[in-house]
């Protein structure tokens, strides 16, 4: 039997479906049902049971902030070593990256070590080279160095001002070796010089203050100047001659004149030039120091221990010129009565 014969058959052979498997089919698309009108009924109020969850924790804490703080302390200790064994991962990773960009910056430190070691043998080798030719030239000068310097390292502990506009006070005293015209500096340059000195403590005039005269010369040409100071942050230069070719950016150091200052401290730079006033910007900011060293070297000059006064000493120049005076006084009259 062939054609449409063999199709009838065919359905006629197929089971068809009972009257429980009809019942079986509706109850699993009964339950699909429910269960996608439970989901998404969990869904919908998910975000509104968050929302009440984290108030309901937000008004425990507020009520009982005791519980709250171990409640929040027991997670940390339950979920700080899970996170532990989570992050090391990432830290090794981490690790392995820093390890590498260390070992490439260490291999550039590297290459210019060595360039600049090279560089510095050369200049040895230079230096050694005129050390020798100096020592040579001075035992054919006889040439008689300066005193060995001391110094006293000291904390600034206040600006006091008083007498003084631009003063420090150093918790440096005798007691310390520190002595009246002791010069004040850091690493950067000069800061001043002592003008007054007790027992623990110390007082430095700065080079920007109104009182401040400094022997001072600038390169290249080496010329001799004084600084002096303006109760500003940058103290003027004076007594230029009118030849004198001065150029923004030429160093100032002291000059060693007048045995105030030992020669070659580095004071600032020329900031600006305006109409003939020339303006130094000193290379130690006032505002940044906290550490200075107190150098004493053997230069007594215009700097003697009476020179300068402190603020609680009366000068001695006044009592002796009244003194003279009451002398003269004396003997004009006694001439008078004559």
């Amino acid at each position: 039997m062939d054609g449409p014969y063999l199709s009838a058959t065919v359905y006629r052979a197929l089971p068809r479906p009972s009257a429980n498997g009809r019942g079986l089919t509706e109850r699993t698309r009964s339950e699909h049902r429910t269960a996608s009108a439970v989901k998404t009924l969990a869904q919908r109020f998910a975000y509104l049971g968050l929302i009440l969850t984290a108030v309901g924790l937000m008004m425990l804490g507020k009520v009982d902030t005791v519980l709250m703080e171990r409640l929040r302390l027991a997670f940390v200790d339950t979920v700080a070593p899970i996170l532990n064994h989570l992050s090391a991962p990432s830290d090794a990773i981490a690790n392995g990256l820093e390890g590498i960009r260390q070992w490439v910056a260490v291999r550039d430190e590297n290459a210019r070590l060595q360039t600049e070691n090279q560089r510095l043998l050369k200049w040895q080798a230079v230096a050694l080279r005129l050390e020798s030719e100096n020592m040579a030239l001075r035992r054919l000068l006889y040439f008689v160095p300066g005193p060995q310097a001391r110094y006293v390292s000291g904390r600034v502990i206040a600006d006091t001002g008083g007498t003084f506009a631009r003063s420090l006070l150093l918790n440096a005293g005798t007691a310390n070796g520190v002595a009246k015209g002791n010069v004040v500096i850091t690493g950067e340059g000069l800061v001043g010089r002592i003008v007054g000195v007790a027992q623990h403590t110390a007082r430095v005039l700065l080079i920007t203050d109104l009182n401040s005269r400094i022997p001072v010369e600038f390169s290249p040409s080496r010329t001799r100047a004084l600084l002096a100071g303006n109760n500003a942050d940058e103290p003027l230069l004076i007594h230029i001659g009118s030849d004198v070719t001065v150029s923004v950016g030429d160093r100032i150091s002291t000059s060693g004149d007048a045995g105030a200052f030992p020669p070659g401290l580095p004071v600032g730079v020329i900031s600006s030039i305006q109409e003939g006033v020339i303006r130094v910007r000193p290379f130690v900011d006032r505002s940044r120091l906290q550490y200075v060293r107190v150098v004493d070297f053997g230069l007594k000059g215009m700097l003697g221990p009476h020179t300068v006064k402190a603020d609680n000493e009366a000068p001695e120049s006044t009592s002796k010129t009244d003194g003279a005076t009451a002398v003269k006084t004396k003997d004009v009259s006694s001439r008078g009565d004559r």
